[in-house]
């Protein structure tokens, strides 16, 4: 491989990838490598098919996730977010630009499952520990833990991919993603009303602040991505499959090789849409620096060191409303 990328390109749709690809050898591991290397240059958005992920894990956890919100408010609010950003967070908790209005959309954020005896979670590691479960839901536990461990198998699948196209060991994310910072969101939009105007948004623009997110959409679309035009591109549904995209963490870790692009959410359908996030990061102290092969020969790199524990809580304390007021007590 190339030290120094190639000029992005624009796009004006997003690729398809299929993982199950690279299971015919290594030969067709390096080709598919290659096509997601281009994809995380030109677009920094790819399709994943062949992802191993039973469709039977993702329809429990939309439906799971279709029971929960269907609560009336003072009942989802058992749950409330706490400090670990674990639980439900309502309408206007979150908001992914300062200029724009809170998103429409509520959450129910979980993550690694971590018992109080854990070493970190005893160390009092941010983000760390046990999730938030409503008991009168007694399933839904099994069911996102059973949906977040498949979309983990995904995540290193495209990790050892990732590594092949930039040329450091194929193992190189191994220890780094072995006890992750993984965190994910059942979401539902409302019906988004024309009165509140074309200024409102379920997710408002924004870059993800991580290495990787996989997105599970459901029957209704409104994923936008803007390309270097400024044209905003649909990405719809497109059934079985996962949108996967680039973070920031990982444009840092690669020296702005693969690039972080702008998204949004627009339910302007009339009806609820329900879609799953889940971010997969680094271990909390996982030091970030900018991979050797992604740095051109005698060039100081673009960000220096950091810890993915140190960039992602930089970045949810001017997102989240509970953390900015939590901040001010």
């Amino acid at each position: 491989m190339n030290d120094v990328a190639p000029a992005p390109a624009d796009f004006v749709e997003i690729p398809v990838l299929d993982l199950a690809r690279a299971d015919a050898g290594p030969q067709a591991e390096r080709a598919l490598a290659a096509e997601l290397r281009q994809a995380a240059i030109d677009v920094g958005f790819f399709y994943i098919v062949g992802h191993g992920v039973p469709q039977s894990v993702v329809d429990d956890a939309f439906a799971i996730a279709g029971k929960f919100f269907a609560w009336p408010l003072e009942r989802k609010q058992t749950v409330a977010v706490d400090q670990r950003h674990r639980g439900f967070l309502s309408v206007g908790g979150a908001k992914m630009s300062d200029k724009a209005k809170p998103d429409l959309k509520e959450s129910f954020l979980f993550g690694m499952d971590l018992p109080l005896s854990d070493p970190d979670v005893i160390a009092g590691k941010p983000l760390m520990g046990p999730n938030q479960w409503p008991a009168d839901l007694p399933d839904m536990q099994a069911i996102v833990d059973r949906y977040a461990a498949a979309v983990r198998a995904c995540g290193n699948r495209l990790l050892r991919l990732f590594a092949i196209a930039l040329d450091p060991p194929a193992d190189y994310f191994v220890p780094l993603f072995a006890k992750p910072l993984a965190r994910g969101s059942l979401l539902y939009y409302p019906p988004q009303p024309p009165a509140m105007g074309p200024d409102q948004y379920g997710v408002s623009a924004h870059t993800d602040y991580g290495a990787l997110t996989f997105v599970c959409q459901g029957e209704i679309g409104g994923l936008q991505v803007r390309n270097r035009a400024g044209q905003w591109v649909e990405a719809p549904p497109l059934p079985g499959s996962f949108v996967a995209n680039i973070g920031d963490l990982m444009a840092r870790w690669t020296n702005d090789v693969f690039v972080s692009t702008p998204h949004r959410v627009v339910n302007k359908s009339g009806r609820e849409r329900y879609s799953i996030a889940y971010f997969f990061d680094p271990y909390i102290d996982a030091v970030i620096e900018a991979i050797p092969s992604c740095v051109p020969a005698g060039t100081p790199t673009r960000y220096p060191r950091t810890t993915c524990g140190e960039h992602i809580l930089g970045r949810f304390k001017d997102a989240f409303a509970y953390r900015k007021d939590r901040l001010t007590a």
